[in-house]
């Protein structure tokens, strides 16, 4: 049964996706993000929907007659040179073969990516695409939140098997970076039942996060609240919510939770932890033996490690997004990537400046800071996890530049309407002094 409605839902949106392409953007974000086909037993476990949904929305792409420019932002730019970074790194990889494969991945995630910048362009479709993400990720961290309470947070939450959030590492840092977008939802509310399950869904998916027994999701969620409530209008009524919800969350967590988080602290007696930092040094090492390209894809194996790494034997993933930036596409992709980031976040306090006295952009400016608040927390998590391909962060990047794009777009609408007003005071009072300052 699961097989047929995901099969249904799929061939559906590629109909609409030929009039509307943006709804491929859509599907292609679900697919992509949620994995339903990997909850199914059937035919649709398989099954290529990815590069249906992905080329039926680039054939709509080409034949709409929609905007679709992409805009020449230093954001939207340096994405772009990151991209052709990582390819053309690619041609001197360590291992070419599963740097190739990785490539292939890498860059459908890339292309979807200008694909979504280009085809988001309205308030109504940017909510969409959030509503998309969040139910997406919504779907395990909800269940996740519900399975650790009914359990008593005694057993780890996992993500969906064969995706980037498989691992419970992996699913908690991807629930930090939307549990932002669901406090931004909660905001935006105006009906008292919505407000209700929104703030709901952002509590479970934030102890979902908290039972992934992750010591870097731990970290990124206390970087997270501290900002959240650093820019908070109204600190003291956070402060007070969040000294009842800590303590609380605290005192659920059972003996073991504690016990590995603590681990934290003596970090040379913990093997996990120990194996991370021999993978850094052998990417700082590898990257500083071939700048200024790194290594490419596909670094993490035995021969890679014994030529650069203190522990030859201690095989380990990069375990950060900063080291795997640097490891596998050297000193240039790791400064392409925090540049990035920076650009990313002026790009969102730039916004907030820009609509503080407009109240009908007042969402706007709301929601480029929750998703300040999860890049804080991705950054954060990330630098203990190897999610640097993970697209969920790219899709709030394009969240972001589309969330600007209508704020520009606002506001010089705005004024045209005030040049337009101010001619036609002008006219009323002296119409041959107005005729005459037209010509």
């Amino acid at each position: 049964m699961r097989d047929i409605a995901i099969t249904l839902i799929v061939l559906c949106s590629v109909y609409f996706t030929f009039k509307r392409p943006y709804i491929g953007v859509l599907a292609w974000v679900w697919i992509s993000v949620m994995n339903p086909h990997r909850l199914s037993y059937g035919f649709a476990y398989s099954a290529p929907f990815a590069a249906i949904i992905g080329g039926a929305t680039l054939i709509g792409l080409v034949v709409t007659r929609d905007p679709k420019d992409l805009p020449k932002t230093p954001v939207v730019m340096t994405l772009l040179a990151f991209t052709v970074w990582m390819a053309f790194g690619t041609l001197f990889a360590i291992n070419p073969d599963g740097a190739y494969a990785m490539l292939s991945r890498v860059m459908k995630i890339m292309l979807m990516t200008f694909v979504t910048i280009m085809l988001i362009r309205d308030k109504k479709q940017i909510h969409l695409l959030i509503w998309v993400l969040l139910g997406s990720m919504g779907y395990y961290g909800i269940k996740g939140g519900v399975f650790s309470i009914l359990s008593g947070g005694s057993f780890r939450v996992w993500g969906p098997e064969g995706t980037f959030i498989e691992g419970n590492n992996e699913l908690a840092l991807a629930l930090i970076a939307v549990i932002p977008l669901f406090y931004y939802c909660y905001l935006t509310a105006t009906d008292k039942r919505l407000r209700f399950a929104w703030a709901s869904a952002t509590l479970l998916c934030g102890l979902s996060a908290l039972c992934s027994y992750s010591r870097g999701a731990l970290l990124g969620i206390a970087a997270m609240v501290f900002f959240l409530w650093l820019k908070s209008p109204k600190k003291l009524p956070l402060a007070l919510a969040l000294a009842v919800i800590i303590p609380a969350a605290m005192a659920f967590m059972p003996a073991q939770w504690g016990e590995r988080m603590n681990t934290v602290k003596e970090y040379k007696e913990d093997g996990s932890a120990m194996g991370r930092i021999n993978a850094w040094y052998m990417a700082a090492n590898l990257a500083a033996s071939r700048p200024p390209i790194g290594g490419s894809f596909d670094i993490y194996d035995a021969a890679t490690f014994a030529r650069f790494a203190p522990e030859p034997k201690d095989i380990h993933a990069a375990h950060s997004l900063y080291f795997q930036a640097l490891g596998e596409h050297g000193y240039m992709g790791l400064a392409l990537y925090l540049t990035l980031g920076a650009l990313v976040w002026r790009m969102g306090t730039r916004i907030n400046k820009r609509v503080k006295d407009r109240p009908d952009l007042k969402w706007a400016g709301t929601l480029a800071t929750m998703l300040q608040v999860g890049m804080i927390g991705f950054g954060t998590g990330g630098a203990f996890l190897s999610l640097l391909y993970f697209d969920v962060p790219y899709y709030m990047l394009a969240l972001m530049v589309a969330t600007e794009r209508l704020v520009d777009k606002e506001l010089k609408q705005e004024q045209l309407r005030q040049k337009h007003q101010h001619e036609t005071k002008e006219h009323r009072r002296n119409p041959m002094v107005a005729t005459t300052l037209k010509v």
